[in-house]
């Protein structure tokens, strides 16, 4: 489902890929049943594929990785949230558009 520069995050990887990244890392909280997750699918993989180099972007599968979800509050899906030096900066809960991401993103460059 995920683009080739969109990751796939897992309980394995999260803290390797997510908490200990040297970059800031966009984690799209997602479940396969969801269709505002669906919606928001393609505007993550235009988002991953913009900033190569500069932000880590990828999507964790909530049915299938529940601990993390719940540690960083994840109650409804999608959420989008931004990971920077190992703690969660900022998160939005539902479908937003491609503007409201970016600037979420760059707030964090």
């Amino acid at each position: 489902m995920a683009g080739a520069n969109v990751k796939t995050f897992t309980t394995a990887n999260f803290e390797s890929d997510v908490l200990k990244s040297e970059k800031p890392v966009l984690v799209d909280f997602w479940a396969p049943w969801c269709s505002p997750c669906r919606m928001v699918a393609p505007v993550v993989e235009e988002l991953a594929d913009s900033y190569v180099g500069k932000m880590v972007i990828g999507k964790l599968d909530v049915d299938e990785n529940g601990p993390i979800a719940s540690k960083y509050g994840v109650m409804s899906i999608p959420t989008l949230a931004v990971f920077k030096g190992g703690m969660l900066v900022d998160k939005i809960t539902g479908f937003r558009g491609k503007p409201d991401l970016v600037k979420m993103i760059e707030a964090q460059l």
